[in-house]
């Protein structure tokens, strides 16, 4: 019996000012994120899916609408699907007149493996690996979506994968509003099939 959970990465997110804002409040879709939630849908249309799952957080909400309407189902929130902790939350990440340029914010890097500036990879793993786990069993033979963020879905297939989880984030390969689809006969998973819908776009930009 074949069953696919689609990790659905959010679209493009309003934030003129740049700032890493993580687990924060208010933060909506641009227009282009808004759109290219609507690419992910219309791409799905024709698919069978079942449920769609998505994080607590606005942005990973609003990009799940479109795909829900689409199917005539309601979102389910997943606490699971969240955005990874960080220290930097709230503040400007960059060297140049970022964080990083001061020296008080330094140890918090003390530790890139772990890592020691938010959540630990295997935690976040691990809850991810739950979310999945649990969107698979829902809907079995069919297909399901489940709206997350990028560094927990990144985290994840590197999981499932056997890849190490520390890495360098700026080779990511998950766009804004990509699939990342495990592919299941049963409980095994046999394949990660990873696609872009709304288009290829920078691990670094902002919005991300």
């Amino acid at each position: 019996m074949k069953t696919i959970v689609h990790l659905l990465r959010h679209g493009e997110v309003y934030n003129p000012d740049g700032i890493l804002y993580g687990r924060l409040p208010g933060f909506r879709l641009s227009e282009t994120g808004r759109a290219q939630a609507q690419t992910v849908a219309d791409a799905l249309a024709d698919h069978d899916i079942a449920a769609v799952y998505a994080s607590p957080l606005q942005r990973a909400q609003e990009t799940a609408v479109p795909v829900a309407a689409a199917h005539d189902l309601d979102i389910l929130t997943n606490d699971d699907l969240i955005e990874a902790d960080n220290q930097f939350e709230g503040l400007v990440v960059s060297m140049g007149d970022g964080v990083l340029s001061k020296p008080r914010h330094w140890a918090k890097l003390r530790d890139p493996f772990t890592p020691s500036w938010g959540e630990p990879y295997i935690q976040i793993a691990h809850r991810m690996l739950g979310a999945a786990n649990k969107a698979r069993d829902t809907a079995p033979g069919h297909e399901v979506v489940c709206v997350s963020h990028q560094l927990p879905v990144y985290t994840l297939r590197r999981f499932l994968e056997g890849r190490r989880l520390w890495h360098d984030p700026r080779v990511r390969q998950c766009s804004l509003a990509s699939l990342t689809s495990l592919i299941y006969d049963g409980d095994e998973l046999v394949d990660i099939v990873y696609s872009e819908p709304a288009g290829a776009t920078d691990p670094r930009i902002t919005g991300a």
